[in-house]
C-alpha cells in the first residue's frame, strides 16, 4: 500500500511516556529510578524515529524536554529502558479535582435557568458512511482531507485514503481535533490519531485542558489501549469517541445544538460534513449497488495489477456475516454489507457494529437509533434525482468493484 500517514512517530512516543508517568510529580525520591527508566524509554523512542522527524517541531521540542528532565531528576542516560507499570492518579490529584468554575460545566452554566439542552449526534465510519447531526445517512467518497466539524469551540478534520491501490473505496486514516482555548477553562489542545497510532493523550502529552483552573473540563480517557479513546469536553457539553478498528479510524460525537450552531460566519456552516453532509458529487448510492450485487451474485475481478482483497464475499455471505453483529437490517447493516462487498475486509463489519454501539451511547433520542431510509438532502436547493439513469447505475457498480481484477 502507498504511504498515507506521516512516518514521524513522535506522538506515539509522547503518549507512551505520559501514560507511564501520569501523576509522577507526586513521586518521592525513592521512586525516582522508575521515572528515569520511563525517561530513558522516551529518549530511546525519539531516537528510533529521529530520521523521519528531522523537520518536526514536536520532535525537537520533545528531545530538548527530555534533556531538561534528565538534568532535573539527576537521571543517567545509561540504564534500563523497560516501561514501568501504568500509574493511577491518587485522590485529590489535579486531574481529578472537581472545583472547576461553573462556566466550565456546560449544563450548569449555559442552561442554569432553562430547559435541558438538546443534544445531537454525528458519526463517521467504514467506507466512509456519515450520519449527520440531522440524522441524514450518506455514503461518500470524500478522498483526502475534509472538515467534519468547524465551529467556535473546536475543529475536527479527517483524512480518507483508498483502501486498496486504485480503489475508490476509502476509509479514515487520520483524524485531527483542535479544541480552542476557552475562557478560564482550557488552553488550546490538539489531538491527532493515525492508522496504528491512537494516542491516549493530546499532542503535547497532556491528558486534560492544561494549566487553567477549569482544565479538567477537558479530559481524555483510554477505554481500550490502542483501540478506543473517549474525550469529555464538559465545558461545551461534548463527548467524542475515537476508535481504531482494523487499520482505520471511526469517529462519533455527542454535542448540544447550541454548540453545533455556534459559528461566526453562518455561510461557512455548509463547509463541514457533520452539519450539511457530503457534497452531492461525493455521494454514493450504496443501496443501488447493493441491489445490483444481490442479483449479480459473486463479485468479478477486473484488472490483473490490483491487489486482491483479504476475502471475496458474495451478497449472501456478506449479509450472513453482517447479521452476526447487526441483526436489525437498518442502514448500519446495509453499510456493513456494502463494505464487505467493496473491500473484502471483515474489520469493516466491526466498524459498523461499533458505530451503532456509539450511537446507542451518544444519541439522545432512542427512537432514532435505527435508520432505514437513506437521504441525500444537503443545503437548500440541493436535491437528489428521483431515479437513477442506466449510465449512472453502471458507474456506481464500477465504483463498488474497481479494486477487483479481470478473470
Amino acid at each position: 500500500l502507498p504511504t498515507v500517514t506521516s512516518p514521524c512517530k513522535i506522538l506515539k512516543c509522547n503518549s507512551e511516556f505520559w501514560a507511564a508517568t501520569s501523576g509522577s510529580h507526586h513521586l518521592g525520591a525513592e521512586e525516582a529510578p522508575e521515572f528515569c527508566t520511563a525517561l530513558r524509554a522516551y529518549a530511546h523512542c525519539t531516537r528510533r524515529t529521529a530520521r523521519t522527524c528531522r523537520g518536526d517541531l514536536a520532535y525537537h521540542s520533545a528531545v530538548h524536554g527530555i534533556d531538561d528532565l534528565m538534568v532535573q531528576h539527576n537521571c543517567s542516560k545509561d540504564g534500563p529502558t523497560s516501561q514501568p507499570r501504568l500509574r493511577t492518579l491518587p485522590p485529590g490529584d489535579s486531574q481529578e479535582r472537581s472545583d472547576s468554575p461553573e462556566i466550565c460545566h456546560y449544563e450548569k452554566s449555559f442552561h442554569k435557568h432553562s430547559a435541558a439542552p438538546n443534544y445531537t449526534h454525528c458519526g463517521l465510519f467504514g467506507d466512509p458512511h456519515l450520519r449527520t447531526f440531522t440524522d441524514t445517512f450518506q455514503t461518500c467518497k470524500v478522498q483526502g482531507a475534509w472538515p467534519l466539524i468547524d465551529n467556535n469551540y473546536l475543529n475536527v478534520q479527517v483524512t480518507n485514503t483508498p483502501v486498496l491501490p486504485g480503489s475508490t473505496a476509502t476509509a479514515t486514516s487520520k483524524l485531527t481535533i483542535i479544541f480552542k482555548s476557552f475562557q478560564e477553562c482550557v488552553d488550546q489542545k490538539v489531538y491527532q490519531a493515525e492508522m496504528d497510532e491512537l494516542p491516549a493523550a493530546f499532542a503535547d502529552g497532556s491528558k486534560n485542558g492544561g494549566d487553567k483552573h477549569g482544565a479538567n473540563s477537558l479530559k481524555i480517557t483510554e477505554k481500550v489501549s490502542g483501540q478506543h479513546i473517549e474525550i469529555q469536553a464538559k465545558y461545551i457539553g461534548t463527548t467524542i469517541v475515537v476508535r481504531q478498528v482494523g487499520r482505520y479510524l471511526t469517529f462519533a460525537v455527542r454535542m448540544p445544538e447550541e454548540v453545533v450552531n455556534a459559528v461566526e460566519d453562518r455561510d461557512s456552516q455548509g463547509l463541514y460534513l457533520c452539519l450539511r453532509g457530503c457534497p452531492l458529487n461525493q455521494q454514493i448510492d450504496f443501496q443501488a449497488i447493493r441491489s445490483a450485487q444481490a442479483t449479480e451474485g459473486r463479485a468479478r475481478r477486473k484488472g490483473p495489477s490490483l491487489q486482491a482483497p483479504p476475502e471475496v464475499f458474495t451478497y449472501e455471505t456478506a449479509t450472513a456475516k453482517c447479521r452476526e453483529k447487526l441483526p436489525v437490517e437498518d442502514l448500519y447493516f446495509q453499510s456493513c454489507v456494502f463494505d464487505l462487498l467493496t473491500t473484502g475486509d471483515v474489520n469493516f463489519m466491526l466498524a459498523a457494529y461499533y458505530a451503532f454501539e456509539d450511537v446507542k451511547m451518544l444519541h439522545s433520542n432512542k427512537d432514532k437509533l435505527h435508520l432505514y431510509e437513506r437521504t441525500r438532502d444537503l443545503a437548500p436547493g440541493n436535491t437528489a434525482a428521483s431515479g437513477t439513469s442506466p449510465a449512472l447505475w453502471v458507474l456506481l457498480l464500477c465504483l463498488s468493484q474497481c479494486w477487483l481484477g479481470f478473470l
